[in-house]
């Protein structure tokens, strides 16, 4: 059996209806405005969609245009709830979303793990966010 880790604020933080999601996603992303240069890297805010929805969108957005083009994204997010010293990795096979399923590339995760000392899965971390 897979190892999927299942979305634990879908309905809080963002839409669980995968209708309502895309819409509001979509919303986000025609309604950025356009961007000169697309970026190598993001920092872009991760609250509640209400709040943060409109920045993210205009972040992610210079980016449709290579969505066929992009093959590997890593992200990275502050542990809200575990002390955390170092990096948490996630041992999940995939990530279900009310959009779809997100396969993780755990032989690059478990690469990082051996190779880096402050790299180390830590599943509870990942529980609540």
């Amino acid at each position: 059996m897979r190892n999927i880790r299942t979305p634990a604020v879908a309905g809080t933080f963002y839409p669980r209806d995968a209708g309502q999601l895309d819409t509001q996603v979509q919303g986000y992303l025609r309604d950025a405005k356009p961007a000169r240069n697309v970026p190598t890297a993001i920092i872009a805010p991760h609250a509640g969609y209400i709040y943060s929805g409109p920045i993210a969108g205009s972040a992610y957005a210079p980016l449709q245009p290579l969505a066929n083009e992009i093959h590997r994204v890593i992200l990275l997010g502050p542990a809200h709830r575990e002390y955390v010293d170092g990096i948490a990795a996630s041992s999940a096979e995939v990530f279900n979303t009310p959009l779809g399923d997100v396969e993780l590339d755990q032989p690059a995760i478990r690469g990082l793990v051996s190779a880096l000392d402050f790299v180390e899965y830590n599943d509870s971390a990942h529980e609540l966010e």
